[in-house]
């Protein structure tokens, strides 16, 4: 069992269709997307390395890979060594159950959780759920997402489609000591949030926590956030659970050296994060007495296969990618029906779940290719490379739309032959007398899909075919 689709999502184009309707949802992501990326282009724009400390951290994550059985090997020894308990998790299924029973084995039936892709990725809050243990979210955005009875849309900012008026009235309804006459204001609502938390810190008796970095050399696991509620909830329970990845493996100090200048500012557009905790086992009178850390695959062992896709792997979740997407700025997280959201969900979800369903294969086709998430990654990942590759896989082994068979089968035919290709470019030259300055407004039959929502560009008035044929190979046209 790898990560599931979310229950009842429909393909990515059905899905996205409904969100582009939305006008709030596309002002509020056109809002906070664009106010972050210019946030962003300032911070990086102010290291003239920057380049440079992005190849290092690309090749820094392409070793761990290529080495990864040596490196988790080190880390499950320095862990053990250090007083804590390393267990192995291969797919979601696994990875639950390991956590449901650790829990159960304190006798508690609360946890408190710091943000973490990888327990969204298994569906851990509902499993828990399940077993009859509640898990608190305590990040702002998941706060809101978790009472909201909601999914985050954003990896970085879980609550991005929602405004201030909306998560005024989720805490109205749903937090049962949210102040009277509770404002929408930002001071109000994270003072709010901040009171309601407060007494789940000082009551919780186990947490479960992601990790951003493990260090191999040490054991270190490392979290980084900007509101100070992962430090106390890796600090004050007895039980820390700590679910990860096994691709967050950095070799050493020094690597990691590289990582705390990328991250923040891809992500948060931040010159140093504002909360980074590391810890190394346990230590008697010094945070939690018992610690586990549970190494998830997941599917991460199949993509490690694939040469091309990955490269996924070495994505550090900064979010960079989705705040410079078109597609996602107008359609959102939620038409992914995947806890990775935008481009790194459109390459990372189809790996690790396999292309068995409408919405894994049609992720890779989330994307106009405009290579704007490429040139933002803090780690080099050449997500339109992978898109394309996936796309081939998602031809040979996902299901086809009979529409997609009969387009496919017209275009061979027609390009097998020049007599016929050279009718359809006269044919498509034609369509130029429904232009309306210089754009098709609606085209015929299936077409007209692409035309719901964008004009179609004007064919030129002459094939690349006619233009040699008239200047004689081009040689009349550069005087030679």
């Amino acid at each position: 069992m790898t990560m599931p689709t979310y229950i009842g999502m429909p393909s990515f184009p059905d899905a996205a269709r409904r969100a582009v309707a939305d006008p709030r949802l596309r002002a509020n992501l056109a809002h906070a997307t664009t106010t972050i990326r210019g946030r962003r282009a300032d911070a990086v724009a102010e290291l003239d390395d920057w380049p440079a400390l992005r190849e290092a951290g690309k090749q820094i994550k392409d070793h761990v890979l290529e080495n990864l059985g040596h490196y988790l090997r080190v880390l499950e020894e320095k862990v053990t060594a250090a007083g804590g308990t390393v267990h192995w998790a291969r797919d979601a299924a696994e990875a639950n159950r390991v956590v449901a029973d650790l829990v159960k084995a304190t006798g508690e039936t609360e946890v408190v959780k710091v943000k973490s892709m990888a327990t969204q990725e298994i569906g851990l809050n509902e499993f828990l759920a399940g077993e009859g243990i509640t898990a608190f979210e305590t990040d702002l955005a998941e706060l809101i997402v978790q009472l909201g009875d909601d999914r985050p849309s954003h990896i970085l900012v879980p609550a991005i489609h929602r405004n201030r008026s909306d998560i005024r009235d989720i805490f109205l309804r749903a937090m049962d000591d949210a102040p009277e006459g509770l404002t929408d204001s930002p001071a109000a609502l994270a003072e709010a949030a901040r009171r309601h938390l407060r007494a789940k810190f000082l009551s919780a008796k186990v947490a479960v926590s992601g990790v951003n970095f493990a260090v191999a050399d040490t054991g270190t696991l490392v979290v980084l956030e900007s509101e100070g509620n992962g430090r106390m909830c890796l600090t004050l329970p007895e039980t820390l659970i700590s679910v990860v990845g096994v691709e967050k493996i950095v070799p050493s100090w020094r690597d990691l050296e590289v990582f705390l200048q990328l991250l923040p500012r891809s992500s948060t557009a931040e010159r140093m994060n504002p909360y980074t905790s590391t810890w190394t086992g346990v230590h008697p009178g010094d945070g939690p007495r018992d610690f586990h850390l549970v190494l998830l695959d997941n599917g991460r062992t199949a993509t490690l296969a694939d040469e091309v896709g990955r490269q996924a792997l070495r994505c550090i979740r900064c979010s960079a990618c989705l705040n410079v997407c078109p597609v996602y700025q107008r359609a959102g997280g939620h038409a992914y029906g995947s806890p990775y959201p935008g481009p790194i969900g459109a390459i990372l979800s189809p790996q690790i779940r396999g292309i068995g369903s409408d919405v894994d294969a049609s992720l890779p086709y989330a994307s106009s290719l405009c290579g704007a998430c490429f040139d933002a990654c803090p780690v080099a990942i050449d997500i339109p490379e992978v898109l394309v590759h996936l796309r081939a896989r998602a031809v040979e082994k996902g299901p086809r739309h009979p529409l997609e068979r009969a387009a496919m089968a017209a275009a061979g035919w027609t390009l097998r032959s020049p007599t016929r290709l050279a009718l359809a470019q006269r044919g498509a030259s034609a369509s130029r007398r429904v232009a309306r300055r210089g754009r098709i407004r609606r085209l015929p039959g299936p077409l007209s899909a692409w035309t719901e929502t964008r004009d179609a560009p004007v064919p030129p008035p002459e094939s690349f075919r006619a233009w040699w044929a008239r200047t004689d190979g081009g040689r009349k046209e550069t005087g030679r």
